[in-house]
């Protein structure tokens, strides 16, 4: 039987996004963003704010309501024939911005894309398809190496983005310079650091949901110009307001707030087994890695930097997850411990340590306060300060010490934790590798209980935190300002913005 919860979900979904009267004057809707997107591909793009942008191109298969359940989008609904053999049901009448038809042959397409295209960062993410059926021209069968409970949510996640075939198959990896997907908004022009320009698609599946004729995308890396942006009614939204910022939005009365838990992180990636930078002392010894670890008090980095509105972890799902585990605490900063650990490792200090970390001045601040802490431990800590969508760029290449770098986050426990651990997966940075974790890896994917799952990780989180291939810092916050005529706003907490029911008030 189909799963029920799919009549409900689109039924709520088209009440929420349709009962906002559309403005007759056009509009235009213009979102800062904390940084640039990185290439607009879904099969190659990593970046956060590459999501927050595909989401005004690109419909997925499926998508999450602010409650973080999964809603139809592309597919009506679905069901398993068995535990792997996953049957799809897709929307009629839906047609690519180029026109082309939306079936089950694009579906095929765009996920054997995903599956083969080299670079792919989905391919560790649906890995578990072993072959597609087409059933007829809405409904075809994953068929499934084996059970794979998260793979669900990787379909509401950008491995659910559908792209037009017919220019997909022509421009190859030049794609993601003229996307083409089956979204509200069309790709017009891109200017690096500067703008993404989208237009109204007046083909788009769910028209009277879109209540703008154009969608700006301005990238903004400082805090406090975002910030006077907002102010001046440069832009609408600011889709992160820095927590130091928070009580300048809330005492402005043209702006409003809107926050939310995060199921996101941010912390540092070693390089432990990539390329000739995983050749150092920080990358060849875990018990520098957990002296480094020690060595930070995150409780006081995050009041610094943060105002204290973060929460400490030391693992890859928030406390707001289901997948969190009480057991796994990040450890009290601990000098003394840290230096007998230097010393174990066999490397003289002070032990050089290059840590990558992006332009913004937020992360730059926190890394200048990581680095005051490290020093009594034993640590000469070098901050190499780069534009983000060029780390991303070095961090798949392997070209890093240390990594400062976070995650959006995922609903499902397996979005936050295969591609990042798993041996040879897409954000692995550092190369890590240890067969123990890639076995409960893999384990946890053929269980559906979440009790179940979470005695597997916390197996896992055992070994991982031995290793200490990444030090998990603090969880995430979504924090979104915008003009106080800027209605219909839903946060979900994935933090991705959702245009569908938008409007500006008079």
């Amino acid at each position: 039987m189909r799963k029920s919860l799919f009549a409900a979900g689109l039924t709520a979904m088209m009440l929420a996004v349709s009962a906002a009267p559309r403005p007759a004057a056009a509009q235009t809707l213009k979102i800062a963003l904390r940084e640039d997107a990185d290439i607009l591909d879904p099969t190659l793009g990593g970046s956060y704010v590459g999501r927050i942008v595909f989401a005004g191109m690109c419909d997925k298969l499926f998508d999450y309501n602010v409650k973080l359940q999964i809603v139809p989008q592309l597919a009506t609904g679905y069901e398993y024939k068995d535990p792997t053999h996953l049957i799809l049901h897709l929307r009629p009448g839906v047609i690519f911005q180029d026109g082309e038809k939306f079936d089950a042959a694009a579906v095929k397409y765009t996920l054997m894309r995903d599956l083969t295209m080299k670079g792919s960062l989905r391919k560790g993410q649906i890995n578990s398809i072993q072959s597609i059926n087409i059933i007829d021209p809405l409904t075809l069968e994953l068929v499934l190496k084996q059970p794979d409970s998260p793979l669900l949510a990787q379909l509401a996640g950008r491995p659910g983005i559908m792209v037009a075939p017919k220019v997909a198959e022509k421009e190859g990896r030049k794609f993601g310079l003229h996307p083409v997907c089956a979204g509200p908004f069309t790709f017009v022009r891109r200017v690096p650091q500067q703008e993404i320009v989208l237009h109204r698609f007046p083909g788009y599946w769910n028209a009277k949901a879109i209540h703008f004729d154009r969608l700006v995308y301005v990238p903004i890396v400082n805090s406090a110009v975002r910030l006077a942006n907002l102010q001046a009614g440069s832009v609408n939204m600011v889709e992160y307001i820095l927590p130091t910022d928070v009580p300048a939005v809330q005492k402005d009365p043209k702006l409003k707030l809107a926050m939310s838990w995060s199921p996101g992180y941010e912390g540092i990636t070693f390089n432990t087994g990539k390329g000739p930078k995983a050749k150092s002392p920080i990358g060849e010894s875990a018990d520098l890695r957990r002296a480094f670890e020690l060595a930070i008090d995150r409780t006081a980095l995050i009041k610094v930097v943060y105002n204290g509105l973060y929460t400490p972890i030391a693992q890859a799902n928030p406390p707001g997850s289901p997948f969190y585990i009480p057991s796994i605490q990040p450890p009290k900063r601990n000098i003394p411990e840290a230096r007998k650990l230097v010393a174990a490792s066999g490397f003289k200090p002070p032990i050089d340590v290059t840590l990558m970390t992006p332009n913004s001045p937020d992360l730059l601040q926190a890394a200048q306060v990581i680095q005051a802490m490290v020093k009594p431990a034993g640590f000469n800590l070098k901050i190499q300060a780069m534009e983000f969508a060029s780390s991303l760029a070095a961090g798949h290449a392997g070209d890093f010490q240390a990594y400062f770098i976070g995650w959006s986050g995922r609903a499902d426990a397996d979005g936050n934790l295969y591609s990042f651990l798993h041996t040879g997966y897409g954000f692995n940075f550092g190369g890590y590798s240890n067969p123990i974790v890639d076995k409960l890896l893999d384990q946890a994917r053929l269980h559906t209980n979440i009790a179940t799952r979470n005695a597997i990780y916390k197996k896992m989180w055992i070994q991982v935190r031995k290793d200490t291939p990444l030090i998990y810092l603090w969880a995430l916050k979504n924090i979104v300002g915008m003009q106080k005529n800027v209605m219909g706003f839903r946060q979900v907490p994935d933090g991705i913005i959702r245009v569908q029911g938008m409007y500006l008030a008079k």
